[in-house]
């Protein structure tokens, strides 16, 4: 008789974690806080006129090293990641006046996912 008190209480903490786990939102939270890739208004370089830039998040992944590969490769890793990043497909470049000089900045006209670079301003 005295096992059945913790048996209910074990029960009853159960069913509580059930419930707030079901009661949690489904959603895909892989890619949360990091909107699509798409064009955004700089808010630092448009001053006289709008300046646009590619802006947003796109796949990567990682995954283990299938064992075929890493025999093959020179610097061995464990790990294997595939990226791309918001990049311009169009561009043209636009000086942008400053208190001391102009500065020659890209103004984009058209996004995609692809190869990830260093960009330059």
């Amino acid at each position: 008789m005295g096992s059945v008190k913790p048996a209910g209480l074990s029960l009853l903490l159960l069913s509580f974690l059930v419930y707030i786990a079901d009661s949690y939102p489904k959603r895909d939270l892989s890619n949360m806080g990091c909107d699509e890739c798409t064009l955004k208004r700089n808010t630092i370089f448009s001053k006289d006129s709008p300046i646009y830039q590619c802006m947003g998040c796109c796949f990567s992944r990682a995954y283990p090293t299938p064992l075929k590969s890493i025999v093959t490769m020179p610097v061995r890793k464990n790990i294997t990641s595939e990226a791309t990043c918001c990049v311009a497909k169009s561009s043209y470049e636009v000086q942008v006046q400053t208190l001391s000089a102009n500065i020659p900045v890209k103004n984009h006209t058209e996004c995609h996912c692809s190869t990830c670079y260093y960009h330059k301003i």
